[in-house]
């Protein structure tokens, strides 16, 4: 259970990132909404390593940094490609999500939190020490 709330925190931190991005982007700089969020997710995918890797899953099996990154941000596509699905169906659908869409982002970043923990846990990280 603990390491779900700090997977939760870790969320909660990559959707700060996400949803500052893709608002800088498109709201600061006019950026296309979809194109915005493919950068918004890679940001958010560095913060949530770092922080994954120092808390969550400190005692995992060590690991080299690269290839342990590498595979973090193979699972956090899984989930992204739910998450982005979401996302840009509702950028596509509602007005209110295209003039705000750290709303889409909101309801991406629930969607594919499950696939997130699930490969973090079993596979990026691996067994505990």
């Amino acid at each position: 259970m603990r390491q779900f709330l700090l997977f939760g925190i870790a969320g909660t931190l990559g959707f700060l990132v996400d949803a500052g991005v893709v608002s800088l982007l498109v709201n600061g700089l006019g950026a296309n909404p979809y194109l915005a969020r493919l950068v918004s997710f890679l940001c958010a995918v560095a913060a949530t390593f770092a922080f994954n890797r120092r808390y969550t899953f400190a005692a995992s099996a060590p690991q080299s940094l690269w290839a342990q990154g590498r595979r973090y941000l193979l699972a956090m596509s899984g989930g992204f490609v739910v998450n982005y699905g979401s996302y840009a169906a509702l950028v596509h659908g509602s007005e209110l999500v295209r003039d705000w869409p750290v709303i889409g982002v909101a309801v991406g970043s629930v969607a594919g939190l499950v696939v997130n923990y699930l490969s973090s846990r079993f596979w990026v990280f691996g067994r505990a020490r």
